[in-house]
């Protein structure tokens, strides 16, 4: 067996301290092999393309650049209520 380590919050430790009949170690073990096993069944539709990341960040950093400063989602939301009132109607 190989030896594995991971640091854990100090309250989550101390919750843990007052479970003592548990044996911690194998519950690691389970939900690690578990997980393991789930993400090779997921296999390769999971796995992430670096050409595919990169060319939705170009996008994302582009569209932001088009609206950078420029639009403003309360002023929007303004004048579509604004134009479904009719003009001659008083408030």
């Amino acid at each position: 067996m190989a030896v594995v380590s991971f640091r854990i919050g100090e309250e989550l430790k101390r919750r843990m301290a007052r479970l003592r009949h548990i044996n911690w170690s194998e519950v690691v073990r389970r939900a690690i092999a578990e997980r393991v096993e789930l993400e090779e069944r997921l296999g390769a539709s999971r796995r992430i393309d670096s050409g595919q990341m990169r060319e939705a960040l170009e996008d994302m950093d582009r569209l932001r650049a088009k609206t950078s400063g420029v639009w403003s989602g309360s002023e929007e939301v303004r004048r579509w209520r604004e134009s479904r009132r009719p003009s001659s109607t008083p408030r």
